[in-house]
């Protein structure tokens, strides 16, 4: 079987299952499968130089995540410690609110820490295993992006269209419909097609043969997903796929990007502006939660890949080759910089103090600051 190839984030992630040496050949061991979804991490000591895809603040920790079920916490941003994971699947995304930490990542895995990122319990698995060779490729689909309202809601969204939410804390996480797979001929609401939005409600909605054409597939990769300050989620994904919901994630309406191209991160601001950034250096902006786009200029064809937001409609958005992008408030035009030593950066977080940012990427953890 081929590799299942996803991208997170820019990354390009081979989703292989593990082959097994015959026993004779040279340096071969018994043929034995081991999953990294029960494999505990190991602790090694330059897992801070290593590949790390996102990072939060939690209680009065920097909690940073990443491949091998890496998990590092700091107090500055400077210093950083690695702690011990009941699993060495691979994080691509971490959240909290206050001390309680939720970390999602390949397998479905979905880690809570109660904490601030001092010990880990597995709340959701679903490891991909060899049997399932030629089978279903959403199943064992790694979950991509996670948001939590407050310490109780929370919402993980991935591959295949995989979305899940929770009530408790995520003590039970279950399905939520946010792309329905149906194919039915349908037409649509013919306002949400002069703006390019698609509204329907919920599991009974439908796609026109004409919106599953290439641009508009029926179960999208699902990227990334954020909050406005109206209460709306927003979510960005495949070829330009994108859903919002007013509901806190009851139901969910369909519109499509300006673009074609995936895109791989969005934040959310006042009311119901958005900024989505991905694939090409392509960004858009709405201030109507999608029903008008504004393109953005960002002077780069690099794939962005993560993005934070700070005051005033400012933004820092990352990407591929080291970029950096940098607006203080909604008003200016994006800057760039590059950070050459960072490599692809797949995430960017403000430190508490200071102008200067953390990055994370596959060189693992470093400091910048624009001038």
């Amino acid at each position: 079987m081929g590799p299942r190839v996803l991208r997170k984030c820019g990354f390009f992630v081979a989703l292989l299952p593990a082959l097994a040496l015959p026993a004779d050949m040279p340096g071969a061991q018994a043929s034995v499968w081991v999953d990294p979804a029960t494999a505990p991490a190991e602790i090694r000591p330059l897992a801070a130089n290593s590949l790390l895809l996102d990072l939060t603040r939690s209680g009065g920790h920097y909690v940073a995540v990443g491949a091998r079920g890496d998990v590092l916490l700091s107090d500055d941003g400077q210093a950083w410690r690695q702690v011990g994971m009941p699993t060495r699947a691979t994080f691509t995304a971490v959240t909290a609110i206050e001390a309680q930490v939720w970390a999602v990542g390949h397998d479905g895995m979905i880690l809570h820490s109660a904490d601030a990122g001092e010990h880990w319990q597995v709340q959701r698995k679903d490891p991909w295993q060899p049997a399932d060779a030629g089978g279903d490729p959403a199943v064992g689909a790694p979950l991509l992006d996670v948001l939590f309202l407050d310490a109780r809601r929370g919402f993980a969204i991935g591959a295949y269209s995989l979305a899940l939410q929770t009530a408790n804390g995520g003590e039970t996480w279950k399905p939520m419909t946010v792309a329905a797979k149906s194919a039915d001929a349908g037409g649509g609401d013919d306002d949400a097609a002069d703006t390019g939005a698609k509204r329907a409600d919920d599991s009974k909605q439908t796609f026109s043969a004409a919106e599953l054409k290439v641009g508009q597939e029926a179960t999208p990769h699902l990227n990334a997903i954020a909050r406005t300050g109206s209460g709306a989620l927003f979510i960005v994904g495949e070829r330009g796929s994108a859903f919002r919901s007013r509901d806190n994630g009851a139901t969910w309406s369909r519109l499509q990007l300006p673009y074609d191209g995936s895109m791989f991160g969005v934040l959310g601001y006042d009311g119901d502006h958005v900024l989505a950034f991905g694939l090409r250096g392509h960004a858009f902006e709405s201030n109507d939660l999608g029903d008008h786009w504004t393109l953005v200029t960002t002077g780069t064809e690099l794939s962005l890949m993560g993005g934070a937001v700070i005051g005033n409609g400012g933004a820092v958005i990352v990407g591929a080759n080291g970029v950096v992008l940098v607006r203080n408030k909604a008003t200016e035009p994006l800057r760039s910089f590059v950070d050459a030593s960072a490599g692809i950066i797949a995430s960017v977080l403000p430190l508490e103090k200071g102008p200067a940012v953390l990055l994370v990427g596959e060189n693992g953890i470093s400091r910048f600051e624009a001038k």
